[in-house]
């Protein structure tokens, strides 16, 4: 662990030893991450492997596009954005992580990161060395079953991604992201109908593929019709069954 925390060359304060103020057992994000009723030794284990944690600076990155995989990162708090760079050098936003979701998985198959993982705000991890998380979870099945589901769902995310950016609106669009922002917070165990958002308008429109006069127009326009109130980044969704009408209707 310790070689693995000195190849890491990015700005981030690491916390182990007892610096770690709680572990998996008694995490409250510990559902999200791995599997209900798992045995007490299986659940040392991985208190063991979790043994360090990193804080990352608002702005500053976890890791970027080349990095060497060695690890999955759990969010313990904070806010993260995920990009990669065009040839022209123009930044596409591929996604945005809040606690309770894993970094990372992009670089198993190529043992390289393929994107850039930004934090949006001061942030900290759990860091998952994932060959030693692969060689747990062969031996405590609930575990690898854990890992396949949350690797499911980030293949469903990017699956209903390019769908917004093939077939819907631009408003469609803007109103599937709240709703998905608001189902996630919901996971979470907070206020679904409120929260605030850490991207700005830009990097919304980054993700959604609209420019940001598009993004603003829809807000507008939603606050307009009383879907949402937006006060800076503050937004109360007021009418969710509006919103998922909007998107339902793209359905069909």
């Amino acid at each position: 662990m310790e070689n693995l925390m000195a190849s890491t060359s990015h700005s981030g304060k690491l916390l182990s030893g007892g610096s770690l103020a709680a572990a998996c057992s008694t995490c409250s994000l510990r559902e999200l991450c791995v599997p209900g009723g798992i045995p007490v030794a299986e659940l040392e284990k991985l208190d063991a492997l979790v043994a360090m944690r990193r804080r990352v600076k608002r702005g500053d990155p976890l890791f970027i596009v080349g990095d060497e995989f060695r690890a999955l990162y759990a969010v313990r708090s904070g806010f993260f954005k995920t990009r990669i760079t065009s040839s022209d050098g123009r930044d596409q936003i591929t996604g945005f992580q809040i606690p309770g979701e894993l970094l990372g998985f992009e670089g198993v198959a190529t043992e390289q990161h393929g994107v850039d993982a930004i934090a949006l705000e001061d942030s900290e991890v759990c860091i998952l060395p994932y060959g030693e998380l692969e060689r747990i979870a062969r031996d405590f099945q609930p575990l690898q079953h854990q890992l396949h589901k949350v690797m499911s769902r980030e293949i469903m995310r990017e699956h209903n991604v390019m769908l917004l950016l093939g077939t819907m609106k631009a408003e469609e669009r803007v109103a599937a992201f709240l709703l998905n922002l608001s189902e996630r917070y919901r996971h979470l165990g907070y206020a679904a109908n409120e929260f605030i958002l850490r991207m700005t308008r830009q990097e919304i429109g980054s993700y959604l593929g609209l420019k940001l006069e598009t993004v603003s127009r829809a807000f507008s326009k939603f606050q307009e019709q009383g879907v949402i109130e937006a006060q800076g980044k503050k937004i109360s969704l007021l009418d969710i069954p509006q919103l998922r009408k909007l998107v339902s209707s793209h359905k069909g």
